[in-house]
């Protein structure tokens, strides 16, 4: 057998301890293993800008190293950051822990591994060869069985092959788990680099399998512990960061399917589950890279699919569906091809237009939403339409939630391990806490990341990322899309009308006193955001059937003469109120770019159906 680089050396150091220590511990203590693991995950976190770099299966978006690194971050900060008394218990948990914290495809794999391992070893004290390696097979097994489509050349394979050769050491007279793990970590290391040759497309790359790549890496690492004790533990430190070393990402020519353009996640809890069944109704709802980790009680989704509900959907019918998130692949691509350009970012509460998020590449973390029980993620858990017409005949009220910090650092870690800065536009602080999220997020961050307060919402904050995205497409610093950001602002303009504020009033935005001054006199209020960020009452006008008209004479008024404007006009479920807005607007202004969109659930849970929106900002030269 061929052995990989690198192999002959961990072999000889392994040799090298046994001539030392002819009296090698025969089993694995709950300390030693907890110890090894947390060697294993640093080494993996250590990597993941090159795992990140040579990602190019199941497709090239540049994230397997974060995606394992997250994962096992969550196995280092909870089951490793603590003792426990028996390995059982230990790997249990350890696969509980990564379940929860799995991310992309491969943590998901690397999740179901671990799990495995946990299930053989219940109730164990501690492990001998024998024990090692039935735990192993099974995390094997485990693993292969998450994939609704197993492909060889990945690290399914190098699994397979580390666990064949554990199983054929263990069988050998006098071997223990140190020097079974060292013959089985050859055979992993041979299998990794004969990847290129199970994949086309890895060999067009010149890479190995990323996920691969990773799995072999946390070996390593677990057999550093064992090489070097404590004292090796120790040079090494805490845990490295992650998305502080990136590189630039190696971009494969491999066209990301749009039909299945979102890399969806979630995590199911329930009593019991039948996850052959729940496999079923997601290959139904259309996902593809399917990926099924967990045990009976929680398991974690993966899956690629073109509307992230559907796998939502498919996954609430077996429990209490948490931790969603849906990443655009295709957006990731762009970032990864793009070292040199800032990264723009901001949430769904903008309303950006979709021509402007496909033409500048934005990225957009979406707010959650909460409706009859059940929480979406603004815009791609839940479709606009869809969300007007479920609150129009729901008794409660929907509530929106900013996203957690988590979504944003993600979203983060991504763009500055391929882009050389970013910038978030986010929500005025006044009104929301979504800044604030993003600030957390940005914590830790080394690349330059700016969160930038538009001091506006919707039409108004789209306005400005439109802006700062275009100056990112035109090659501008992090510096100078700052300064046109602090320039502009003061000169965006948003104002909001609604025919019918009960919405707004039971939401606790308008006073309650507002709603009979409004029925008795016939007035439709019209609210302005001011120089604070904050949004007010600004006047009312009596206009009920041509109401957008004198909504366009209201705005037209306030404008200075003599500027070509940048309009986005929304509209909460009224469409043909917004397009004679926008017609109206075009008969008073001089306007160089306009768009008319609907406005999402972020802003829509508070303002109500049939309320319209106008953000103008002056059009640059």
């Amino acid at each position: 057998m061929q052995q990989a680089p690198g192999a002959r050396a961990t072999q000889t150091a392994w040799m090298h301890i046994a001539a030392l220590n002819l009296s090698a511990p025969p089993v694995i203590t709950v300390a030693v293993l907890r110890r090894a693991l947390i060697m294993g995950a640093r080494r993996v976190i250590a990597a993941s800008d090159e795992l990140n770099r040579i990602n190019v299966f199941p497709v090239p978006d540049g994230d397997t190293g974060n995606n394992l690194a997250a994962t096992l971050a969550a196995v280092l900060h909870g089951a490793l950051s603590r003792r426990s008394r028996q390995v059982g218990e230990l790997l249990e948990q350890v696969g509980e822990d990564a379940i929860d914290g799995a991310r992309g495809n491969s943590g998901a794999i690397m999740a179901q591994f671990l799990v495995g391992l946990g299930e053989r070893v219940r109730q164990r004290q501690v492990l001998d060869v024998q024990g090692l390696a039935a735990a192993v097979r099974r995390g094997a097994e485990t693993a292969r069985a998450a994939l609704a489509h197993p492909v060889e050349g990945t690290v399914l394979s190098v699994i397979e092959a580390f666990s064949s050769a554990l199983d054929d050491a263990a069988r050998k007279v006098g071997n223990t788990p140190r020097t079974a793990f060292v013959d089985a970590l050859a055979c992993a290391q041979v299998a990794l680099a004969a990847t290129p040759s199970q994949m086309p497309l890895l060999q067009r790359a010149g890479v190995v399998d990323a996920g691969a790549r990773g799995f072999v890496l946390w070996l390593e690492g677990i057999a550093d512990y064992a090489e070097g004790g404590l004292a090796r533990l120790r040079e090494q430190g805490g845990a490295p960061q992650l998305g502080q070393q990136a590189g630039p990402i190696a971009h494969v020519h491999e066209d990301i399917d749009p039909t299945r353009r979102f890399c969806t996640e979630c995590l199911i809890v329930a009593d019991a589950m039948d996850r052959a069944a729940l496999r079923a109704a997601l290959e139904t709802a259309g996902a593809d890279s399917l990926v099924i980790a967990g045990n009976a009680k929680r398991v974690r989704v993966h899956g690629h699919i073109g509307q992230p509900q559907r796998i939502f959907d498919a996954a609430a019918r077996f429990g209490q569906v948490e931790a969603m998130k849906a990443d655009d692949m295709l957006l990731q691509q762009r970032s990864a091809q793009s070292p040199e350009m800032v990264a723009v970012l901001a949430d769904s509460g903008s309303d950006l237009p979709d021509a402007v998020v496909e033409r500048f590449g934005i990225h957009v973390v979406p707010v959650r939403v909460s409706l009859d029980g059940r929480d979406y993620l603004d815009r791609l858990g839940l479709g606009v339409g869809e969300f007007y017409r479920r609150m129009q005949a729901s008794a409660a009220l929907p509530r929106t939630s900013q996203p957690p910090a988590g979504d944003f650092k993600r979203v983060f870690e991504h763009v500055l391990g391929c882009q050389k800065a970013a910038v978030y536009i986010g929500i005025s602080r006044p009104l929301s806490g979504t800044l604030q999220s993003a600030e957390t997020a940005a914590r830790g961050q080394v690349r330059p990341l700016l969160c930038f307060d538009s001091g506006n919402v919707s039409a108004g904050q789209a306005l400005l990322a439109w802006r700062a995205g275009e100056l990112a497409a035109a090659g501008a610093d992090l510096a100078s899309i700052e300064a046109e950001l602090q320039r502009l602002r003061p000169l965006t303009r948003m104002f909001a009308m609604a025919r019918n504020i009960e919405h707004a009033v039971r939401g606790g935005r308008i006073p309650r006193w507002a709603a009979p001054v409004v029925r008795w006199t016939g007035l439709t209020p019209v609210a302005a955001i001011n120089a604070d960020g904050e949004l007010k009452l600004a006047s009312g006008l009596f206009a009920r059937a041509r109401a957008p008209e004198a909504f366009a004479r209201y705005v037209a008024r306030k404008m200075p003469v003599g500027v070509r404007w940048r309009v986005i006009v929304g509209h909460a479920d009224a469409a043909d109120d917004g397009a004679r807005l926008l017609a109206a607007l075009q008969a008073r202004l001089t306007l160089a770019e306009s768009h008319c969109i609907e406005i999402g659930p972020a802003i829509g849970a508070h303002a109500g159906p049939g309320t319209l929106l106008v953000g103008l900002q002056p059009a640059p030269e």
